[in-house]
């Protein structure tokens, strides 16, 4: 197995790895997407993200899950060549696949710490929240870099080519 897959975790994996780290004290981000083709964007939301505590972990949408989001041609990426990537990304700890409308049940299974979204979201609108604001963590939103959107960038390239 290839050091990228090993973070990509199933469920009870992934319960017992944030338990593991938050027993030594460590601060667990965790944040959620699609993250079809990958733009700087994601980098800079994905690295801040990641600083805002000691260990980051990803929830991917299934490709069943970004085609009932974006529609029938997405994802562009499949999830495992998704998956992978992101786990190869050395601020992301673990990568966890979910295929539910929402990451509300994946979040109440590992509550994290720390829960983050783009500032395209307000705290009272973010899924898992409401958890993770009531086990005593924090909510955050941040920044997005403008003008980098995956719909943005499959619209230019359709149109260049």
């Amino acid at each position: 197995m290839n050091p990228t897959e090993n973070k990509i975790l199933g469920l009870q994996e992934a319960i017992s790895t944030v338990e593991g780290w938050q027993s030594t004290g460590q601060k667990v981000v965790f944040t959620n997407g699609c993250f079809d083709i990958v733009h700087l964007g994601h980098i800079d939301y994905l690295e801040k993200a990641r600083a805002l505590g000691d260990r980051m972990v990803l929830g991917l949408n299934t490709d069943a899950s970004v085609s009932r989001l974006k529609g029938p041609l997405r994802p562009v990426v499949n999830e495992y060549a998704r998956a992978r990537l992101m786990a190869a990304l050395s601020f992301i700890d673990a990568v966890i696949l979910f295929d539910e409308p929402t990451p509300s049940e994946l979040i109440e299974a590992v509550k994290p710490d720390i829960l983050v979204k783009g500032d395209d979201y307000t705290v009272e609108n973010i899924a898992g929240a409401e958890f993770v604001l009531g086990r005593g963590g924090d909510v955050k939103t941040i920044a997005l870099v403008q003008g980098y959107s995956t719909s943005k960038l499959i619209e230019k390239i359709k149109q260049g080519y």
